[in-house]
């Protein structure tokens, strides 16, 4: 690290359960991100923030007037503007030292196994449940690590899918194809406004937890918070056996 880095992340330099070999790990990983809306915004910001060295911003929309509620990546004078452009842009000018690449369009097929098996992490930011089980397939297959996270109305819920444990469960254990065909979106049932940064920022450090490999791993555990209660409760996640995308 230069001395300006070591200035930067000094903060993370002091933590024993970080220093500076966990600073490296950062700034030598690549994350990939689907999404940059109410989720994405909080967790590009703070993996920014942190000195992850090469983020991939994956967001087919484009900004408009009613996200700016939540999604915090944008600004006022960005609407028409493509999310991921616009979240480029606010990333380098948090971090000008790392890399952030743009992918103006919807992530899918070859296009999105090549970013998945390239990522040390994918985050995964969607508001879009066939994309969220196309994410889960490319993930299985190449065994990256999946922080999924979910927003709506005041419930949101956070899950660390890693099965490079042969033990651990996949997102399709949770939520196999074809039970919820057309979920809630925030569009037409609305989402409060600091859920979405509750939930990204949490996806953030699970993301970071994951390279650095600091605390314990967050496998098989399912979070769901209530936020007009300011409630947490927690659910252990098995494996299904029988899993058409993890199960042997």
């Amino acid at each position: 690290m230069r001395d300006d880095d070591l200035l930067r992340y000094s903060r993370h330099v002091l933590l024993d359960e970080i220093g500076i070999e966990g600073q490296q790990r950062l700034l030598a990983a690549r994350m990939l991100i689907v999404g940059a809306g109410g989720l994405g915004s909080p967790a590009a910001l703070y993996l920014a923030s942190a000195g992850v060295g090469h983020l991939v911003l994956a967001d087919g929309d484009t900004v408009d007037l009613s996200n700016l509620q939540r999604q915090i990546l944008h600004r006022a004078d960005r609407v028409g503007m493509a999310k991921a452009l616009s979240g480029q842009q606010t990333l380098a000018d948090i971090n000008p030292h790392i890399v952030v690449d743009a992918i103006a369009s919807r992530l899918e097929g070859e296009a999105l196994a090549e970013q998945v098996a390239a990522a040390d992490v994918v985050l995964d930011c969607c508001d879009n449940f066939a994309t969220r089980q196309a994410i889960n397939r490319a993930c299985v297959r190449h065994r990256t690590p999946l922080v999924s996270g979910a927003a709506i109305r005041f419930s949101g819920q956070l899950a660390v899918f890693d099965r490079r444990d042969e033990d651990a469960p996949c997102y399709e254990c949770l939520f196999p194809e074809g039970d919820e065909v057309n979920p809630p979106r925030c569009a037409t049932t609305g989402v409060f406004a600091p859920l979405t940064g509750v939930i990204g920022a949490l996806q953030a450090a699970e993301a970071l937890r994951l390279v650095i490999g600091c605390g314990d791993a967050a496998t098989g555990r399912l979070l769901r918070y209530d936020a007009l209660r300011l409630q947490w409760r927690e659910s252990r996640l098995i494996r299904d056996p029988g899993c058409p995308v993890c199960g042997h």
